[in-house]
């Protein structure tokens, strides 16, 4: 086990590790970190997306750096960090989930559905459209990463069908480690993040104002700040 707690990172869907580029350069002075690549994303197109494939890449970064870390998931990561909180609670000694307090539903997926349904009809799966879209919203370094490793549109359908049939809030009850549930101000999934608070045992809610979905990857420094805090928090329930 290193000296200091280590940091996972788990990103958000259609993206990739790569994502987190600005959060590690800042995170990765004090800490330890690795980023994985979920099952049909960055390096692992092609592969089925399935939540329990998941789990099992990010406790198989956990063990890469030590054995435990604390995990950090945004948006599908965030849902997949819970996921694996509540499958293997020795291994995850806190969790930071960032715009992620909304219970997925069909309904509530609905827009992601669309989305494939008019990207995945254009000659080149939409790839043009979607860089278009994160080179707009995110920071030119992250945007660059983001689209150099890979837009997984193709995915989403295998997301939807696997968030739908998992219970998020049964998964929250079962870990008893300290979580930080953070949401940007204008974040459209922080509808239920009361609710979601209360099946934290040791839970902590943190609103950035003047922040949206991406927060995590447009106020980096900000989020840094957040993610450090929380490995500070949690390094006192690692067993040496």
């Amino acid at each position: 086990m290193p000296e200091r707690l280590p940091v996972v990172f788990v990103h958000g869907i259609r993206m990739s590790g790569a994502a987190w580029t600005a959060v590690t350069d800042r995170v990765d002075r004090v800490r330890p970190v690795a980023t994985v690549d979920l099952p049909g994303h960055g390096s692992r197109r092609g592969e089925r997306f399935t939540v329990a494939g998941s789990v099992e890449t990010i406790c198989g970064a956990i063990d890469s750096v030590g054995g435990q870390a604390l995990v950090v998931g945004h948006s599908l990561g965030g849902y997949l960090g819970i996921a694996g909180a509540g499958s293997a609670p020795e291994k995850v000694a806190g969790l930071v989930v960032a715009g992620s307090t909304c219970v997925p539903t069909r309904v509530r997926m609905t827009p992601f559905t669309l989305m494939h349904r008019v990207l995945s009809g254009r000659a080149d799966g939409g790839h043009r459209a979607s860089s278009r879209l994160f080179h707009r919203v995110l920071p030119v370094p992250v945007a660059h990463a983001v689209v150099d490793a890979g837009i997984a549109t193709e995915v989403i359908p295998d997301v939807v069908e696997a968030l739908c049939g998992f219970d998020v809030l049964a998964a929250l009850d079962s870990y008893s480690g300290p979580t930080t549930l953070v949401n940007g101000r204008h974040d459209h999934f922080r509808l239920q993040e009361h609710r979601f608070l209360r099946h934290c045992r040791d839970g902590r809610l943190v609103v950035v104002p003047r922040a949206g979905h991406y927060l995590p990857l447009i106020h980096t420094e900000r989020f840094a700040e957040l993610v450090l805090e929380a490995a500070t928090a949690a390094e006192g329930t690692v067993r040496r």
